[in-house]
């Protein structure tokens, strides 16, 4: 009981300040691709104006490997709990710090450059907050139901991606969107931070970590699980380099795509985005509950390959226009293969690296893939559009290859869902206390 009772504000903690996270990220996702090229960029260059508002999208991921490894070493040498904190911090400023920005009319180049630095503090500190959040509740939850339980911050992923198009759907309606409108959702950030901090200054530190301090942590934590454990590392960053570009790709660019390509009105991308993640927050557990059943493997292969199979169907309903096809191709996509697939990687990514740079190995794995594949997976992907006339074949292929990659790096994953987080699978020779 006294186990249940500490894994539940822990857990809400960690689903709340992941939330906040995702909203603050989907933001300016959503900015880039429906407002920042007209607020930011020059008028009357609308493709240079989409070009540089992702490529301010993609700078950001750019941030997140080294505000990964910074944060993530920390968190392996001081704890997780302070990180989470700092982390939440970041982003939570950054954000509201974007709703504060002068726009190019006012400002000139100034605009875009400080739009820019305020993305790259947010992708400082977005590199190890989902990373740390997820160590926190894999370490503390009951293993019979690890799969179930560290799938919940990546509904917190997605109930956050949720709030944000809401809101920012919501905001679009006024008559001022394009003046002052598009800020509220930016600034409205300040309030989850609020909410985000209190609840996590009322969790422990992870027992996990604190056991490992009691026997020596480790100096160099990024340094150790690349000497200790390099083949499951690169297994780690092989599923999710694709796994990130499949995720951005139907997350992000397809908005842009049915809006700016299509010509559809924004309100058919961010109905579809809407009910993806509406989608997304229910059966996120539902695959962490099945890979407690059958293992981390078989589900997250079986989404991986189903999505491979419907990539050019679901291009043909989107580039059909209608509505409802387009917002059923993005709910299957996203809502279904794509959470599945994030689901499952919660609890393997966990039970892959040992806990002395558990923290410094998830992060590594997500944030290095995020700056090669994710940030830049909707500024490669207008490129490609734009070379092939408009036509989306290009994006359905490239999703095909991206599912056939991070299938073949799951078959090369051993099977973790069995595994004991209190063991270590190298276990380094150093006496209590030492430091490594």
């Amino acid at each position: 009981m006294t186990q249940e009772v500490t894994r539940r504000p822990l857990t809400k903690a960690a689903v709340i300040g992941t939330a906040l996270e995702f909203y603050d990220h989907a933001l300016f996702g959503l900015g880039a691709a429906i407002v920042f090229d007209k607020q930011f960029f020059p008028a009357g260059m609308p493709v240079a104006g989409a070009l540089g508002a992702f490529a301010a999208f993609a700078v950001g991921f750019l941030a997140r490997p080294i505000g990964g490894v910074v944060f993530a070493h920390f968190g392996d040498r001081v704890g997780r709990k302070p990180m989470l904190v700092m982390t939440l911090l970041l982003m939570g400023l950054s954000t509201v710090g974007i709703g504060l920005l002068p726009t190019y009319e006012q400002a000139g180049v100034a605009a875009p450059v400080l739009l820019t630095l305020l993305r790259l503090a947010q992708g400082f500190g977005a590199g190890a907050e989902y990373a740390g959040a997820l160590v926190m509740v894999a370490e503390s939850s009951d293993p019979r139901r690890r799969g179930l339980w560290a799938s919940l911050p990546g509904a917190g992923v997605q109930l956050g991606i949720l709030t944000a198009t809401l809101v920012f759907t919501a905001v679009t309606a006024l008559p001022s969107f394009e003046t002052w409108g598009w800020r509220v959702p930016f600034l409205l950030s300040i309030v989850g931070v609020g909410v985000g901090l209190f609840l996590r200054f009322q969790v422990r530190e992870s027992e996990l970590f604190e056991r490992e301090r009691a026997r020596g942590l480790s100096r160099f934590p990024a340094l150790e699980v690349a000497r200790r454990q390099p083949r499951i590392l690169l297994i780690a960053l092989a599923a999710n380099a694709p796994f990130g570009a499949i995720a951005y790709l139907l997350n992000v660019f397809v908005l842009s795509y049915v809006t700016r390509t299509l010509g559809l009105p924004p309100a058919v991308g961010l109905s579809a985005k809407l009910l993806a993640s509406a989608v997304a927050i229910a059966v996120t557990p539902l695959f962490g509950l099945l890979s407690d059943r059958v293992g981390r493997r078989p589900v997250f292969l079986g989404c991986a390959l189903f999505l491979g199979a419907f990539a050019f169907p679901m291009f043909r309903m989107v580039d059909t226009g209608h509505p409802a096809l387009v917002i059923l191709a993005v709910t299957v996509g996203y809502g279904v293969c794509v959470s599945g697939m994030f689901a499952v990687l919660a609890s393997l990514l966990t039970e892959l690296f040992d806990t002395r740079y558990r923290y410094s190995g998830v992060a590594i794995a997500r944030e290095w893939t995020a700056a090669l594949t994710s940030g830049p997976a909707p500024l490669v992907a207008t490129a490609l559009v734009a070379g092939a006339g408009g036509a989306s074949w290009p994006i359905a292929l490239l999703l095909v290859v991206c599912a056939a990659a991070t299938a073949v790096a799951a078959l090369l994953a051993p099977e973790t869902r069995r595994r004991d987080l209190t063991e270590n699978v190298s276990e380094p020779r150093v006496r209590a206390g030492a430091a490594v």
